[in-house]
């Protein structure tokens, strides 16, 4: 599984997000690509376009919430790009990363906002579908200033599992990337071995658990 992050916005060094997004893409197989730097004239190279995308499973379009769209080298990169790019795309995914200065309750009837988040969104699902690809969930990152540690620890955590998952996440797969990181990465090492391996023990239970309790529900409603 390979992530194309195709990042826009035009002042990326000030924006605590995108600096946020940069760094946890860290040790993840996913490649990230500014839109803005790479193209400050906003004159589009469509043949490398076009083989990122072919060298890419997942493609995820990472933007602020500018009034209810995205900045305008996104748009300018979906009108050079998208149209000759159907058979790059076909059977890949589109995902979005999408920055909020509202909190995302306000993103619903009765809210501030008063639409979903989904709703305003709909046309890259439309996208999406017309290209042949599988549209993920958005993932959306509201008032990341206003965030505790413990907050932003979780949201970095769910940012990489959107990057490198395979599948559409449930609880189980998540548990089963976290004992990999940790596999991989030794995130636990400063707490020894005995400990570290006692964590993936009870990770690895809990997940059977749950998917034990998922098949008796299924064979519930059945």
């Amino acid at each position: 599984m390979k992530s194309l992050v195709i990042v826009s916005h035009p002042a990326i060094d000030t924006s605590l997000n995108q600096q946020f997004f940069k760094e946890a893409m860290n040790g993840t197989n996913a490649t990230w690509h500014h839109l803005e730097e790479m193209y400050p004239d906003g004159q589009i190279d469509l043949a490398l376009e076009l083989q990122l995308l072919k060298e890419h499973d997942r493609i995820i379009f990472q933007f602020p919430f500018y009034w209810y769209s995205a900045p305008a080298h996104l748009k300018l990169w979906q009108d050079t790009v998208l149209e000759h790019a159907s058979l790059e795309l076909r059977g890949k995914e589109l995902g979005i990363v999408l920055t909020t200065g509202v909190a995302e309750k306000e993103y619903q009837s009765g809210g501030k906002e008063e639409y979903t988040i989904s709703e305003f969104l709909r046309p890259y699902q439309r996208i999406a579908n017309k290209l042949m690809m599988s549209f993920l969930p958005p993932y959306v990152m509201s008032q990341f200033m206003y965030q505790s540690k413990e907050k932003k620890w979780e949201r970095l955590i769910a940012y990489q599992q959107y990057l490198t998952l395979k599948e559409k996440p449930t609880l189980a797969n998540r548990i089963d990337w976290f004992i990999a990181q940790m596999r991989a990465n030794d995130t636990l090492k400063s707490i020894g071995e005995p400990m570290q391996e006692y964590v993936i023990d009870y990770l690895e239970k809990a997940k059977e658990d749950i998917e034990d309790l998922t098949f008796t529900l299924r064979e519930l409603k059945e």
